[in-house]
């Protein structure tokens, strides 16, 4: 079963708003075996809703939109709707009374215009919205079914979750589809083709491998696809571990978790801590291991020595070092990393120092130019990068590889592969 998303929104199209719902629709419906094969983001017009409409319906079974459901007059799609299907607006009792509660739940008027919110096309099934004031439509329409939801991203998901996922599910054609995803750090893309290759060969025809990059990282997308649910979990399975072997030293984790979940999580079973000396990162890495939940078990805290005097006041970097090898060395960064260790008393500890660019840098050190250092509860590693010359990348990249070399010499002091 195919599906094509069309996305309505004026301020998607200037730029005003990142789409994020497309993605998040998508990944809901590959998981329920639903394919999406085009996605249209169009103007919040008439013509335009139509046309989308129009050429959807010819290619897709399924046909979800959002956006353009609110009460201003900007908001077009109800009336698109109304042409395109040839039918009529109907108040709904019901929504109407959810949309005045909402109102009164504040001691607030409502507005008449807001009482357009309660309309709906005649032939759809409303689907009700219990986390805004816009229904949704599920409209069957020869062998198409339609689904229209706000573009407020909580209601959109509300609506998917509860109402148009569980439809879906019992729709007609639908392909089983299963996935594993592995993900890998410190090899690239090309180099990780090559290793498992042997097993890539073998893979029948449903079964496709995915390299998805990103700083540092590959995940390893394997999915299947076919009627026996039983035989393409097994095979799936089978083939992962084969994947999962030949990629040991490279391997985090198979559970599609971020790598700082699985860091967190490795450093909380094993009741170690962590500490953070950062230059060029600004506090970047830091933040990727505070935003995972029960990272307070792990990160002790962090050191944002931006300025030679921070490194050198706050983490007992020498001033003769500075002189003598810069600010951006491999002699600064472990320095660092040793300073954090002992001001903070953790068992692991990470000091980052580059240069992010634009300017800074010099023949000898150009931009992109960064020392890591990590150390641990028996040893200290150390590495340089050259990544290139955009900062954002720069400091993006240098963070995660920190991560990934925490991970790993973690994993070889506590022998746990």
């Amino acid at each position: 079963m195919k599906a094509e998303l069309i996305i309505i929104g004026d301020e998607i199209l200037i730029g005003q708003i990142i789409d994020t719902n497309s993605s998040w629709i998508c990944s809901r419906l590959e998981e329920i075996g639903i394919q999406v094969q085009q996605i249209s983001t169009i103007a919040d017009q008439e013509a335009a809703i139509i046309e989308a409409l129009t050429l959807a319906s010819t290619r897709s079974e399924v046909i979800l939109m959002t956006g353009g459901l609110g009460p201003t007059k900007d908001d077009v799609t109800k009336k698109a709707l109304v042409k395109f299907f040839n039918s009529e607006l109907v108040l709904d009792e019901t929504v109407l009374k959810h949309v005045e509660s909402i109102f009164e739940k504040y001691n607030r008027p409502m507005p008449p215009d807001n009482r357009t919110q309660a309309e709906v096309l005649a032939i759809s099934e409303v689907l009700f919205n219990k986390a805004g004031t816009a229904p949704g439509m599920w409209i069957d329409s020869n062998d198409n079914h339609f689904v229209v939801m706000p573009g407020v991203p909580t209601e959109m998901k509300y609506l998917m979750v509860h109402e148009v996922l569980p439809r879906l599910q019992h729709t007609v054609g639908r392909t089983i589809r299963q996935r594993i995803n592995i993900l890998t750090a410190g090899l690239g893309e090309s180099f990780l083709a090559e290793k498992i290759r042997p097993i890539e060969d073998r893979l029948p025809p449903y079964i496709h491998l995915a390299y998805l990059p990103s700083y540092g990282q590959v995940r390893l997308r394997l999915s299947g696809m076919g009627e026996n649910e039983v035989k393409i979990k097994n095979e799936l399975i089978a083939f992962s571990n084969e994947i999962k072997h030949s990629l040991k030293d490279y391997f985090i984790n198979d559970t599609d978790e971020p790598l700082a979940v699985s860091l967190v999580n490795l450093m909380s079973d094993r009741g170690l801590t962590l500490s953070t000396a950062e230059s060029c990162t600004g506090g970047l890495c830091s933040h990727m291991i505070t935003s995972v939940p029960g990272s307070s078990k792990v990160f002790l805290g962090g050191v944002i020595s931006y300025s030679n005097d921070v490194k050198i006041n706050s983490l007992g970097v020498k001033q003769e070092t500075l002189n003598k090898f810069g600010a951006v060395s491999e002699q600064t960064a472990l320095e660092m990393v040793n300073g954090v260790h002992k001001v903070l008393y953790s068992d692991y500890s990470i000091s980052i120092t580059g240069i992010a660019g634009p300017g800074g840098g010099s023949p000898g050190k150009p931009v992109g130019t960064v020392w890591i250092a990590v150390k641990g509860l028996k040893n200290t590693v150390s590495r340089q990068f050259s990544f290139g010359p955009l900062r954002e990348e720069n400091v993006m990249k240098a963070a995660k590889n920190a991560l990934i070399m925490l991970f790993r010499l973690v994993n070889e002091e506590n022998q746990i592969k």
